[in-house]
């Protein structure tokens, strides 16, 4: 079964949720015998690597331009779909899923994966959340097939627009906690004595709040840890670093990916989430992967996930959050809530399950298909 996957920048080390949920379902497609294809944009994606984990990289030119980057490689990479003629396109969050309709009088079969209403993000103008309603409303209604990634997206749909969709969550890798700490000795921070939070630098993910809110439990023993870069240098994302800046013991390391990245999460203390919007944080189910003591924001995209009523906080307030703060900072996980925490995760959001469901999408299209045609030629 050829698929191709559109819609993502791309990958390996590229940051964000549906890079990191096109890169393992892809990996895991490809193990189970599908031909997959990915389409990818050439500022963040070497266009000499072709191929990665058995996925073939198709890398096109995008203009890195905030407002206009994801459309104009939608349409482009569309047309590089059509010419590859596979048995399914896997159109990839809501943005994309504008030209759905285009893909179909094309005469390909589509599935659209729905990670969340992202015109719900602070970050995008009047014009660019219009878009991403016309986007969303075009996946629904064009696509063969419609996945989403968690139970109140599901619910949204469904009272949206009345339609049916299936759900299949984000995935996470098992992880093993390392003992190495080079990268902890140069950033001069302790195992076990740091707050851990990953994402990009815009307004939804509240690492504003979360600096006020770290200032202010004023510690002299923990640091703060944020990892993660802006795709767009913006006014936020400078603000934040000037912020940051104003305390010694609030570290901003920019991307990280691999073994740097393995680090963090292996030694953090206490790992925050305090986004304002997620649809599921692939962020926090690493985290509690690796059976890290968790406090997250009070969201739908966080409730479904099995933490306890406690380790919640208000989004976008600031002594909610220090209040948890100060109770986890000095409570750690134990090593049998740890043991519960990382069954659950690695039980519930495994990705060889995932993409066993979404080729049982795949199938169902082609059976519609297969079926048509069988009623066409008795006639």
């Amino acid at each position: 079964m050829k698929i191709v996957i559109l819609g993502t920048r791309g990958f390996p080390n590229v940051q964000g949720g549906v890079e990191t949920h096109c890169e393992h379902l892809s990996v895991n497609l490809a193990q189970k015998g599908c031909d997959v294809y990915v389409i990818t944009r050439k500022p963040y994606i070497d266009p000499r690597i072709k191929q990665y984990k058995g996925v073939k990289l198709i890398c096109l030119t995008a203009f890195k331009i905030k407002s206009i980057e994801a459309v104009l490689h939608t349409l482009m990479g569309l047309f590089v779909a059509f010419l590859l003629r596979p048995d399914i396109l896997h159109i990839q969050a809501i943005g994309p899923a504008i030209f759905t309709p285009l893909a179909r009088l094309m005469g390909m079969k589509v599935v659209v994966t729905s990670h969340g209403s992202n015109y719900r993000h602070l970050k995008w103008g009047g014009f660019a959340k219009f878009v991403l309603k016309i986007g969303e409303f075009m996946g629904v209604h064009f696509s063969n097939r419609l996945i989403v990634i968690s139970n109140y997206i599901h619910d949204e749909i469904q009272s949206k627009y009345g339609k049916s969709s299936i759900i299949i969550p984000n995935g996470i890798s098992v992880a093993n906690k390392t003992q190495q700490t080079e990268l902890l000795k140069e950033l001069n921070i302790v195992p076990n004595k740091y707050i851990f939070a990953v994402g990009r630098l815009v307004p939804e993910k509240g690492f504003h709040t979360l600096i006020d809110a770290f200032n202010n439990v004023g510690s002299k023993d923990w640091k703060l840890v944020i990892t993660g870069e802006a795709d767009h240098e913006d006014e936020y994302s400078e603000k934040l670093k000037n912020s940051a800046k104003q305390n010694s013991n609030i570290i901003m390391t920019g991307y990280l990916a691999g073994d740097y990245l393995h680090q963090l999460y292996s030694h953090a203390g206490l790992f925050a989430l305090p986004s304002y919007y997620e649809g599921l944080p692939i962020a926090l189910l690493e985290a509690m992967s690796y059976g890290l003591s968790c406090i997250v924001s009070d969201i739908q995209g966080t409730r479904s996930i099995n933490l306890d009523k406690d380790r919640f906080f208000q989004p976008g307030e600031s002594k909610s959050l220090e209040d948890k703060m100060r109770r986890y900072m000095s409570q750690p996980l134990s090593s049998r809530h740890a043991k519960e925490q990382i069954f659950y995760v690695t039980g519930t959001f495994d990705w060889r399950r995932i993409a066993r469901k979404t080729i049982q999408v795949y199938k169902s299209i082609q059976t519609i298909r297969i079926y048509t045609k069988k009623v066409t030629d008795s006639i």
